[in-house]
């Protein structure tokens, strides 16, 4: 299906018959022409879209959060005020024309049982209410940010969360929040705001519990930093194929941020402020489900690096978590 003219006189080229679609997780446009959406969990092609209606819609999405697109400066990553994401590339940087992503927040809140069958959810659930340092892990769109907040809102009522995120997503059911967001540097390079930034900003802002949105880079090190020194209880993810990739990339994320300490030390760092992993992965029928939940087992005084203990696999739970800063 084509868009037609008349759909292209609004605002947003005719896209907005998908974005005001509640079912609609995502609109993408590749190439400047071919429209597809993801709606509950599938891709589809639904029409397409002339490259400089694309271009008008993108200049009238991004005018009220104050951001530009033109050769220059030809990548966005921003929020929009709905707290959509919307991710958009110009040629040269985008070959074949403009590319847009708008990932759009979802409506209808989540529980954990979306994620898996009972007793998973309450092995994770019981992972919360211990306190533990809890990592979650997954692939691109493999459903990370609403596992996190869904495992926010286990959190108790009377605890202080404080979210720190590159790209403000996160809608906790929680009464007691602060959200802080970085910020891109300007055009004469000043004025950047980093999750390492936001790290220290937050330990001083009494939290009971940090969530990291996600970790890529050197704000690693002062993730640990933190929860070696007390504050139990946070939530991060981080990019990986499997729960013990998850630990392997951060133990790697620290070696590229510190490159002077003794890998030994690293692992010691990782064991110590890291409990539990939790991965979800996005299955063949487009679901979300927790594919594995691991323990970390310390290696102190012990060689080879890190170690892991099974809790559940799949729909199974294998074993019970050992570890945990305070039982409830």
């Amino acid at each position: 299906m084509t868009i037609d003219l008349v759909a292209e006189q609004s605002p947003l080229g005719g896209l907005e018959r998908w974005l005001h679609d509640p079912a609609v997780t995502e609109v993408m446009v590749n190439a400047g022409t071919h429209v597809w959406i993801e709606r509950d969990g599938s891709l589809s092609e639904v029409g397409t879209i002339r490259p400089a209606t694309l271009m008008a819609a993108i200049e009238h999405i991004l005018a009220p959060i104050g951001r530009r697109l033109d050769r220059s400066q030809p990548m966005v990553d921003a929020r929009l005020h709905d707290g959509s994401r919307v991710c958009a590339v110009l040629p040269p940087i985008a070959v074949d024309g403009p590319c847009l992503s708008i990932r759009r927040f979802a409506t209808r809140r989540l529980q954990l049982q979306s994620f898996a069958t009972a007793p998973v959810a309450h092995l994770v659930r019981e992972l919360v209410q211990r306190r533990c340092n809890i990592v979650v892990s997954g692939a691109t769109s493999s459903g990370k940010t609403t596992l996190l907040n869904c495992l926010a809102g286990e959190v108790a009522g009377d605890a202080r969360i404080i979210t720190l995120e590159d790209t403000a997503e996160l809608r906790l059911a929680h009464p007691h929040v602060v959200r802080l967001e970085t910020r891109d540097a300007t055009p004469d390079g000043v004025g950047e705001v980093t999750l390492g930034h936001l790290l220290r900003v937050a330990l001083r802002l009494r939290p009971d519990r940090l969530v990291v949105g996600e970790v890529r880079g050197a704000e690693a090190v002062h993730l640990l930093h933190a929860l070696n020194t007390g504050h139990d209880g946070s939530l991060a993810t981080v990019h990986a194929n499997t729960a013990a990739d998850a630990l392997n990339r951060l133990v790697a994320l620290v070696v590229q941020a510190v490159g002077n300490w003794p890998l030994a030390a690293v692992h010691h760092e990782v064991s110590g402020a890291i409990d539990a992993v939790v991965h979800v992965a996005r299955l063949p029928d487009g679901t979300r489900r927790i594919a594995e939940v691991v323990e970390v087992v310390a290696p102190i005084g012990q060689p080879g690096g890190l170690a892991v203990r099974t809790l559940a696999s799949g729909d199974e739970v294998h074993a019970a978590p050992t570890r945990g800063r305070v039982c409830t």
